[in-house]
């Protein structure tokens, strides 16, 4: 596995890391005979940096991430925020509430201090204000985190984020089907030495370029349940295309892409990226994560099928996308 550094935590991360929204269970259930199949997976191909947060299955996945014992190696990054109880309506980002958010992480998790803590897509006005980066850097230096960075869902407040000194990570939506992070985000992610993770790699499973527009999810998928924005942010999901016009894309990329799996390609392109550390791309199946993995072993795109993608998303991508970019 290839490792980078990710950022300023100076930690070494593998280039493929573990999205762990699945484990609580968020894209239909996943028994913990499953759960733990896909960790020591995960362990056995030396995915080191694994990704959850306190709201996914209302803290099951930090639970399950928790009770597995062979850790050693292992960056664990989580999310506070978006916990309804603590946080209602997305309000009350204070010290008192987000130190109990962070302290119920380290309880489920088992630990003492956590590598990572990020705000999970909290409200632009709140970055806006700045109070809550002082938050953070206090309980940082009372020992309750190691670093700390932010999960965002827009340029925008990646930008607003990057203003933070202490800001060590910066989580994003990052794919084929959203392409403006090169040129709005990374020079300066780069220059102030933030490690970039990206989430929805594969736009919630379109990339795989296994689906028709008559692709049906399970009543509990987010992909059935959100794939409007009926729920949360419409960039969550299939990153905001809508989905039987996000099917056609895919298609369209087959066409442009080297002969081997979709999958592969789109993590290999993002992977081309100087500035990413890691992708955490979750997964249902140990075999998906294999196949992930497979991807670190592709040569790079091509320079001009680089310059033909990114023309093709500004044309054909990038008008058709819901929300804020």
């Amino acid at each position: 596995m290839n490792i980078r550094k990710l950022g300023k935590t100076g930690y070494e991360v593998s280039e493929i890391g573990l999205g762990t929204w699945q484990l609580g269970e968020s894209f239909g259930a996943l028994n913990d005979e499953t759960a733990n199949d896909i960790l020591k997976t995960a362990r056995s191909l030396d995915v080191n940096f694994w990704d959850t947060a306190d709201v996914y299955g209302g803290g099951q996945s930090e639970t399950r991430i928790g009770a597995f014992k062979d850790k050693k190696g292992v960056f664990v990054a989580t999310k506070l925020g978006r916990n309804g109880d603590i946080f209602p309506n997305k309000t009350g980002y204070n010290r008192k509430n987000v130190k109990l958010s962070l302290a119920g992480s380290l309880k489920r998790l088992g630990v003492e201090t956590l590598d990572l803590a990020q705000l999970h897509t909290i409200p632009t006005a709140v970055l806006e204000d700045g109070e809550i980066f002082n938050i953070m850097d206090d309980l940082r230096d009372e020992g309750m985190m190691r670093h700390y960075g932010a999960s965002v869902e827009n340029v925008e407040e990646a930008q607003i984020c990057l203003k933070a000194e202490g800001v060590s990570t910066l989580q994003i939506i990052f794919n084929l089907f959203r392409q403006d992070y090169i040129t709005e985000v990374f020079p300066e992610a780069i220059k102030r030495n933030v490690g970039i993770i990206v989430r929805l790699p594969l736009a919630s499973g379109l990339l795989s370029g296994k689906w028709t527009k008559d692709t049906q999810f399970a009543p509990t998928d987010h992909r059935n349940f959100n794939r409007d924005g009926e729920k949360f942010n419409v960039g969550e999901t299939f990153s905001g295309l809508p989905f039987e016009t996000g099917v056609a894309l895919a298609d369209q990329l087959k066409q442009m892409a080297p002969k081997y799996p979709l999958s592969q390609f789109a993590l290999r392109w993002i992977l081309d990226q100087p500035a990413v550390a890691t992708i955490i791309a979750g997964v249902t199946r140990p075999d998906q994560l294999r196949a992930n993995v497979e991807a670190t072993k592709r040569d790079p795109v091509e320079p001009a099928l680089v310059e033909e993608l990114s023309a093709w998303y500004q044309d054909k991508v990038r008008p058709a996308i819901r929300g804020r970019i």
